[in-house]
């Protein structure tokens, strides 16, 4: 896992920018720094680069990794001590908004939701009457699917993907033309407090490698044709065109 970095700045991997060498961390940091519980300290320097430009916070560390490897040191059998909210509550939390967000649309809607992990969110968001598939490469749920989608969530996916463009072209490959994603993750500024706030988010451990800015975010989806809304920091909605749901939410003071 070990390797040595080029201390030269690199092409940012949303936009192309010169990106230097922005912060080190220890592979073993993880979220749960951020409530005052320390890792044991694993002697792999993870190198993080910012870009100038869109902001964008990412490393190459992970870029030769194969599935395999992922599995054997990030989404392994101890990823539920560092991610310990990553199961059923969340997954029900996330339901619950896709349920309000899409409120008298459940028959009309199908939803993929990419990234899903072990699929609790896909039966959660079943229980309030929608139809719903999960794709996630790392876990059980690997058949990549048939068919189009309305609608695709991805909570939390976006910034452990190494290669954000691939991503976001694979995941439109199954997007209706009229259909929107509705993604969580974090973004943050380029000031200095935003900074200090960010610090516990990156965080090799947990797989956080893609630390985004609205700009990076709004830069990604561009070069596929997509605009990008949001709800909050945290909640972001893409889309060609604007499906009748969706307006409504705007109406009521929505994106």
């Amino acid at each position: 896992m070990h390797q040595s970095v080029n201390p030269a700045p690199v092409p940012c991997k949303i936009c192309g920018t010169p990106s230097a060498l922005f912060a080190l961390y220890d592979f073993n940091k993880s979220c749960l720094e951020s409530t005052g519980k320390q890792t044991v300290f694993s002697g792999i320097p993870i190198y993080y680069r910012r870009c100038a430009a869109c902001g964008f916070i990412f490393t190459n560390n992970f870029d030769a990794w194969t599935r395999d490897d992922f599995l054997g040191n990030i989404y392994n059998d101890d990823y539920e001590t560092i991610d310990p909210d990553g199961g059923g509550k969340r997954a029900t939390a996330n339901a619950i908004i896709i349920h309000d967000l899409c409120r008298g649309y459940s028959d009309r809607l199908q939803i993929l939701d990419y990234g899903g992990g072990n699929g609790e969110f896909a039966h959660e968001i079943r229980n309030f009457g929608f139809r719903a598939e999960t794709y996630d490469p790392f876990s059980r749920y690997t058949k990549r699917p048939d068919t189009k989608f309305n609608v695709i969530t991805a909570f939390e996916v976006f910034e452990h993907i190494p290669f954000p463009h691939e991503m976001v072209s694979d995941m439109i490959s199954f997007l209706a033309d009229d259909g929107v994603v509705i993604f969580s993750t974090m973004v943050f500024g380029f000031d200095s407090a935003a900074n200090t706030q960010m610090s516990w988010y990156v965080a090799p451990r947990n797989g956080h490698i893609s630390i985004h800015s609205r700009m990076s975010l709004d830069l990604l989806f561009a070069r596929h044709h997509y605009q990008v809304a949001s709800f909050s920091d945290h909640l972001h909605l893409a889309f060609r065109t604007l499906p009748a749901f969706v307006t409504r939410l705007i109406g009521a003071g929505g994106p």
